[in-house]
C-alpha cells in the first residue's frame, strides 16, 4: 500500500489537495483505487464519476479525478469552483492545457516512480532481470509480465497492441524513429513529421507521457518488440524508408540507424544503400555485424556483384570462411583481384597454402605469396616493391612478415624474430580489419617457440588478442598458441583453461587443438585421452596437410603415436620431407628432431635417435645446443649411464630453453635409473625444484599433504614399490604403507586409480 493511503487511513478528515502527475502505466489509477478504499473504509463519501454525480455535502466528501489531462477546459474550470476540501487529481504530464496548469498550481504533488530490480524480484524472483530489462520498470508492464512469469504472452501483446492503437499517428511515427535510435534528432524529426520544431517538441512530450519512452529518448524494449508487428506495415516500413532517405541526404554515419533496419522487412534502393553504407562503417570494428549488413543489403535489393568483395572480406574476418570463399569466387570470376586475396587468406586458414600462394600471385600480392610458398616448402624470391601500392600499415607489416619468414628459413633466426615483432607492432593499432593468411603475432610466436623464447611468444599473443589483430577469425589461433606457451612452460592448468569453451572451426586450428590436447594428456599420463585425441588427429590431418607453421602440433602428435606404440613415422617423414625442401633450416627443424629423439626412446629404439641428435648439434643457437646436449644425456640415461652433474646441468638447460616439463622429466628418469641412492635423492630434489613453477601456477590452495607425505606420494606416482621408496627415503616399507593409508584418507580416495588421479591433480609427480 502507498504511504499516502496509510496517511489517509490514520486521518481521513484531514484536508487534501493533491496532484498525481506521471506518465501512463506508472500506477496513478491504482493509487486512486487505494485512496477510494481507504476513504470508504473510513466512512467518507467518495465521488469518482463527477460530473455525472456529485455529493450531498462537499465539505464531508472526497473527489478523485483520473485522466484529468483529457478533460475539457469547461470541466477543469468547474473543478476549481467545487467546495471540496479533499480533491485528488491524476493526470499525465502531457497534454497540459492552461486550465489544467491553473487547477493544479496550488496542489501538493506526489511522485510515482518506476520499479527497480529489487521491486520486480519481490513479484517474480525467477525472471526479475528479464522483466526489468523489457519494461524499464514501468509498473503497468512490470506487473503484467510478472503475472505471466516473465513471458511475453498473448495477453501482454494484446495489451501493448491496444496501447499503440490508441496513440496519435504522429506519436507512433516518433516511436518508430526513437526505436531506430533517432528519437533525439530534432532536425530529422522535423522532416519526418513535416512540422515545425515546437510542434515536434509537443509530439515528443506526448510520446514520453505514454510511459513507453525512457527519459533518454529510447523506447522500452517491450514496446520496441511490438512496434514492428502491431503498427500497420505500410506505416512502419514507410517511416523507415523516409528515415533512410533523410540519413543518406545528410551524409552522416548511418550504422546506428541501420541496426533498426535489420530484420525489419524494409526493402528498396534507399534502404539497400543505407545497409551497404552501414556495412562499410562496421567493417573496421565489427566484422560479424558488417557481414550481416551486407547480407541484409542484398536482401533489400542491392546487386550482389556490387558488394560481393566487401561481404566476402567481412565474412572472412568474422570466421565464416564458407561464405567468404563462395562470394570471393564470384568476385574472382569477374577478374577481381581483391576477391582472390580474400580467397587466398581463407584457404591459408584452412591449410591449403599451395592454392593460397597461387591466388596471392594472381592478385599481385607478392609478399603474402612468398609466405604461402615457404609454408609448403618452396623457396620464394623476395618480391619487388610495388610502386602503385599505398604505404599502409598493412603493406608495411606484410613486407616485414615476408622478410621474417625468409630470414627464419635461410638467414638469422634472431633477425627473423625481430622483423616479425616489428610487423606485429605495426599492425596492432589498426589490425582488426586486416585480413591476412596469418598474423605477424602468430608467426612471431611460432618463431619464438621454436627458439625457446616463451616470454616473447606470450607477449606477442597477449597483445594480439587485446588488439583483435586479424579479426575474429584469428582469435582461436591466438588463444591456441598462447595455450601452447603455457604448456611449454609447464603451466598445464592455464593451458587447459585457455582451451576451455574455445570454438574451433578450421583445420589449422583443429590441428593445434588436438596437438595441445595430446601434449596435455601425455604430460598427465592419460593414455585414454591420448588414444581418443590421436584418433581425432588422424581425421584432422586429412584436411590439414603438414606445413611449415604446423610443425609443433605435428611433433606432439607424432610423440603421442610413439607413446601409444602406434609409430608416428609417417608424420615425421612428412615433416622431414618438407624441411628438406627448405634446406633443413635449423630453427624450424629443432622441434621435429627433438620429438624424434623422444619417439626413439619411447619405442625402445635409441639408435634411431642418433641422426636427430646430430641434426640438433648442427643448430648453433643456445636453444639448439641445450636440446642437443639434453638429447645426448637422455639417451645415455636410457642406457643406464647416469651422470648426476650432467643430468642436472641438462635438465636446467632445458628449463631455460622453455622446456619446463621435459626438464623435470629428465631428472626424474635419471633418478629412477641410477643405482646410487644419494644421486637418486639429489635428482628427485632437482626434479621437484624444476616443477615448482607449475605447482605455483596451477594450484590455488595449499597441498593437504605433509612434506614427508608428498615425498612418498611422488615416488608412488613415479611407479616405485613400497620397498624401493623405503630404501630411497631410509624408512621401512611398513612406514611407507602407513603414509599411504593416511594419504588415501586425507584425499578421500577409494581405490588406487582414484588416488593416483588425485595426486596428479595436486601436481604430485607431474614432472614425470
Amino acid at each position: 500500500m502507498h504511504t499516502l493511503s496509510v496517511k489517509v487511513s490514520s486521518d481521513p478528515s484531514a484536508p487534501l489537495r493533491l496532484a498525481v502527475v506521471a506518465p501512463g502505466g506508472y500506477g496513478k489509477t491504482r493509487l486512486l483505487r487505494e485512496l477510494w478504499q481507504a476513504y470508504r473504509d473510513a466512512g467518507v463519501p467518495v465521488v469518482t464519476d463527477w460530473p455525472t454525480t456529485g455529493a450531498d455535502d462537499w465539505r464531508r466528501a472526497v473527489m478523485l479525478v483520473d485522466d484529468a489531462h483529457l478533460l475539457p477546459d469547461t470541466q477543469l474550470r468547474m473543478l476549481r469552483e467545487i467546495p471540496c476540501s479533499r480533491l485528488v487529481v491524476a493526470c499525465r504530464p502531457w497534454p497540459r492545457s492552461p486550465e489544467l496548469v491553473e487547477l493544479l498550481a496550488p496542489f501538493d504533488r506526489v511522485a510515482l516512480s518506476t520499479c527497480d530490480v529489487a521491486d520486480v524480484r519481490r513479484m517474480c524472483p525467477s525472471a526479475a532481470d528479464t522483466i526489468h530489462s523489457l519494461t524499464g520498470g514501468v509498473p503497468r508492464w512490470t506487473v503484467r509480465l510478472a503475472q505471466a512469469g516473465g513471458q511475453v504472452t498473448a495477453a501482454v501483446s494484446d495489451a501493448m497492441r491496444y496501447e499503440l492503437e490508441t496513440l496519435d499517428e504522429d506519436v507512433v511515427r516518433y516511436l518508430i524513429a526513437a526505436r531506430s535510435g533517432l528519437g533525439n534528432r530534432i532536425d530529422l524529426l522535423i522532416a519526418l513529421l513535416e512540422m515545425p520544431g515546437h510542434s515536434v517538441g509537443e509530439v515528443m512530450r506526448a510520446a514520453r507521457a505514454t510511459g513507453l519512452v525512457n527519459p533518454d529518448g529510447t523506447v522500452i524494449p517491450l514496446c520496441d518488440l511490438a512496434l514492428s508487428t502491431v503498427v500497420p506495415a505500410e506505416l512502419y516500413l514507410g517511416v523507415l524508408q523516409q528515415l533512410a532517405r533523410l540519413q543518406l541526404d545528410r551524409a552522416e554515419p548511418v550504422l546506428p540507424f541501420a541496426r533498426a533496419l535489420l530484420g525489419s522487412g524494409a526493402i528498396g534502393s534507399t534502404v539497400a544503400t543505407v545497409l551497404t553504407t552501414a556495412a562499410h562503417e562496421a567493417a573496421s570494428h565489427d566484422s560479424v555485424l558488417a557481414a550481416e549488413m551486407f547480407g541484409a543489403a542484398v536482401s533489400a535489393g542491392q546487386p550482389l556483384p556490387d558488394v560481393a568483395t566487401g561481404w566476402a572480406h567481412a565474412a572472412a574476418l568474422s570466421g565464416d570462411l564458407d561464405t567468404a570463399l563462395r562470394l570471393a569466387d564470384q568476385a574472382i570470376a569477374n577478374q577481381d583481384g581483391a576477391g582472390a586475396s580474400i580467397s587466398a587468406a581463407a584457404l591459408a586458414h584452412r591449410g591449403q597454402w599451395a592454392r593460397s600462394a597461387r591466388l596471392y600471385s594472381w592478385a599481385q600480392e607478392p609478399t603474402f605469396a612468398q609466405i604461402a610458398s615457404y609454408a609448403v616448402g618452396s623457396f620464394a624470391v623476395a618480391p619487388p616493391a610495388r610502386a602503385d601500392r599505398p604505404p599502409t600499415a598493412l603493406d608495411g607489416a606484410a613486407g616485414l612478415m615476408a622478410d621474417g619468414i625468409r630470414q627464419s628459413v635461410s638467414g638469422d633466426p634472431m633477425a627473423a624474430l625481430s622483423s616479425l615483432v616489428q610487423a606485429a607492432a605495426l599492425l596492432e593499432p589498426a589490425g582488426q580489419d586486416a585480413l591476412v593468411p596469418d598474423t605477424p603475432a602468430a608467426l612471431g610466436a611460432l618463431v619464438a617457440l621454436h627458439r625457446g623464447e616463451i616470454d616473447i611468444a606470450s607477449s606477442l599473443l597477449d597483445n594480439a588478442l587485446a588488439a583483435r589483430m586479424g579479426g575474429d577469425v584469428m582469435r582461436a589461433r591466438h588463444r591456441l598458441l598462447l595455450a601452447w606457451t603455457r604448456m611449454a612452460r609447464g603451466q598445464v592448468g592455464e593451458a587447459a583453461h585457455l582451451m576451455d569453451g574455445l570454438v574451433v572451426r578450421e583445420p589449422r586450428d583443429e590441428l593445434f587443438r588436438t596437438g595441445l590436447a595430446a601434449g596435455l594428456a601425455r604430460r598427465a599420463g592419460d593414455t585414454v585421452t591420448l588414444r581418443r585425441v590421436r584418433a581425432e588427429a588422424a581425421a584432422c590431418l586429412f584436411r590439414q596437410p603438414v606445413d611449415l607453421f604446423t610443425l609443433l602440433p605435428v611433433a606432439e602428435l607424432a610423440l603421442a603415436s610413439a607413446r601409444l606404440r602406434d609409430h608416428g613415422d609417417a608424420l615425421f617423414a612428412d615433416a622431414l620431407t618438407l624441411l628438406d625442401k627448405l634446406g633443413n633450416p635449423p630453427l624450424w627443424s629443432a622441434p621435429i628432431h627433438w620429438a624424434a629423439v623422444h619417439a626413439a626412446i619411447l619405442t625402445d629404439n635409441p639408435a634411431a635417435a642418433d641422426p636427430h641428435i646430430r641434426a640438433l648439434e648442427l643448430n648453433p643457437t643456445r636453444y639448439g645446443t641445450a636440446l642437443a646436449r639434453a638429447a645426448r644425456c637422455w639417451t645415455a640415461v636410457y642406457s643406464g649411464h647416469v651422470d648426476l652433474t650432467e643430468v642436472t646441468r641438462c635438465a636446467r638447460g632445458l628449463r631455460d630453453a622453455g622446456h619446463w616439463w621435459e626438464s623435470g622429466r629428465l631428472a626424474s628418469e635419471a633418478a629412477l635409473r641410477t643405482g646410487d641412492r644419494k644421486a637418486m635423492v639429489s635428482l628427485l630434489e632437482c626434479a621437484r625444484q624444476l616443477q615448482v613453477h607449475e605447482s605455483a601456477q596451477s594450484s590455488d590452495t595449499a597441498c593437504p599433504l605433509s612434506d614427508r607425505e608428498q615425498e612418498v606420494a611422488e615416488l608412488v606416482v613415479r611407479g616405485m614399490t613400497y620397498k624401493q621408496i623405503g630404501d630411497t627415503l631410509f624408512i621401512s616399507a611398513k612406514t611407507v604403507e602407513h603414509h599411504m593409508a593416511r594419504i588415501r584418507q586425507r584425499l578421500g580416495a577409494t581405490n588406487r586409480s582414484e588416488l593416483l588421479a588425485q595426486l596428479r591433480t595436486l601436481a604430485i609427480g607431474s614432472s614425470r
